[in-house]
């Protein structure tokens, strides 16, 4: 019966502490994410830093405070996620706590009447008595193994109350700490809380400006609607042409709209899909201030748009940078435009937009990090954006899922 106890009393311990291993996982990631978050707002912040002396439109201011809205909501929405899963923490080692001294008590008070019986039994019959008392061999070679598992057992015992009575130190120092991290994170969010009602008040106050000249900014809202969606048809115009050129190349017509590949850029394909999620930015500094995909206009709420890139506010002179091993398929020169590169990697596509300078020309084989151009800086909304979009063959994909934290 004891002995079931026992094994009942390692088993819980193991589960709970693997309970925890998972919390302590999970805090892990919140905080790397959290980190993350300040990263990219103090990135943003030397950015705006070093444009602040440039007079700036009231879209980009808007969609500038947006930006940290947004960061600020997701800081604070994390931090609270944190502190929330250390409560859990925390009572979960308090419950655990209260079980070991319960159990602690359990086991001393077993041990204790064991050691009494013990005691007894060796006042009473020796051991060599015991053994000698036996009628046979095989009832002899029983009781000896009876003894030693006796001892075995008690000495378990012992070892068991040493273990767990470490643990339950290990637990309340580790309570401490979390009591402790959590004021902090509490704390912190005060703080974060108080910065996003200023932001708020502010793009409140800067959206009314806007909605009382809502005419000047629609008109604005609309050039800029058309010139993306100008270059978004330009480059999957370019796009198709580089896969029918690409194919009849290899003696191959289809109109599937994919590459065929030769083994060498097939090779080439493997190794860019290989790199998910740890392609270089093309911009040393930069943050990912316009999302891909579907977006809600920020001063017309009825307009919706879909986005084939995503834009990276970057410092003023920044150098475009090729993220990968490829060929220049083709310089894109769009009329009243900035031009755009596109670099063939196999049968994937990286597409660089809005630069000043382009030191590549089509044909030209590139390296990973290569200099390629210079983003432009767009004086009247006082900014500097590069776009960037990446297709496999003539599909969008979210750039933003390809490139390294960081």
């Amino acid at each position: 019966m004891k002995s079931r106890i026992y094994a009942l009393f390692i088993l819980a311990a193991l589960f709970s502490s693997n309970i925890l291993l998972g919390q302590s996982d999970k805090q892990k990631k919140l905080e790397a994410q959290r980190q993350q978050i300040l990263r990219e707002m103090k990135q943003f912040r030397a950015l705006l830093f070093d444009k602040e002396k440039e007079e700036k439109s009231e879209i980009t201011l808007i969609e500038d405070l947006n930006y940290k809205v947004n960061k600020r909501k997701n800081l604070i929405r994390i931090t609270n996620e944190q502190a929330n899963l250390l409560t859990r923490e925390i009572n979960a080692n308090q419950k655990e706590i209260t079980s070991l001294r319960e159990q602690l008590k359990e086991l001393k008070e077993d041990y204790a009447a064991m050691v009494v019986k013990s005691y007894k039994s060796k006042s009473e019959q020796s051991k060599v008595m015991f053994l000698l008392s036996s009628s046979n061999f095989k009832q002899a070679y029983k009781r000896l193994q009876y003894i030693r598992q006796y001892a075995n057992y008690q000495k378990e015992q012992g070892e068991a109350i040493k273990a767990k009575t470490q643990e339950l130190q290990e637990l309340n120092l580790q309570l401490s700490k979390q009591k402790k991290d959590k004021q902090k994170l509490i704390e912190e969010n005060r703080i974060a809380k108080r910065e996003l009602e200023k932001e708020l008040k502010e793009r409140e106050t800067l959206m009314a400006s806007i909605k009382a000249d809502m005419s000047k900014f629609a008109a604005q809202i609309k050039k800029k609607k058309q010139e993306a969606d100008r270059l978004d048809r330009e480059i999957n115009r370019l796009i198709r042409e580089a896969i029918a050129a690409s194919n009849k190349k290899a003696g191959k017509k289809t109109s599937t709209g994919k590459f065929v590949l030769t083994p060498e850029s097939k090779k080439l394909a493997s190794n860019f899909e290989a790199n998910k999620g740890k392609l270089g930015w093309p911009v040393s500094r930069g943050v990912i201030k316009g999302k891909f995909g579907k977006r809600r206009s920020l001063t017309d709420a009825s307009v919706t748009n879909n986005y084939k890139s995503i834009q990276i506010a970057t410092e003023t002179n920044a150098e475009v940078k090729a993220v990968f091993n490829g060929e220049v398929s083709e310089i894109l020169i769009v009329k009243n435009g900035n031009p755009a590169v596109l670099i063939r990697h196999g049968n994937y596509l990286t597409i660089y937009m809005n630069l000043s300078k382009v030191y590549v020309k089509k044909g030209d084989k590139v390296s990973t990090s290569q200099v390629i151009g210079q983003v432009f800086t767009n004086k009247i909304r006082g900014e500097t954006l590069l776009g960037f979009r990446i297709n496999k063959n003539n599909q969008v994909l979210n750039p933003e899922s390809w490139l390294a934290k960081h």
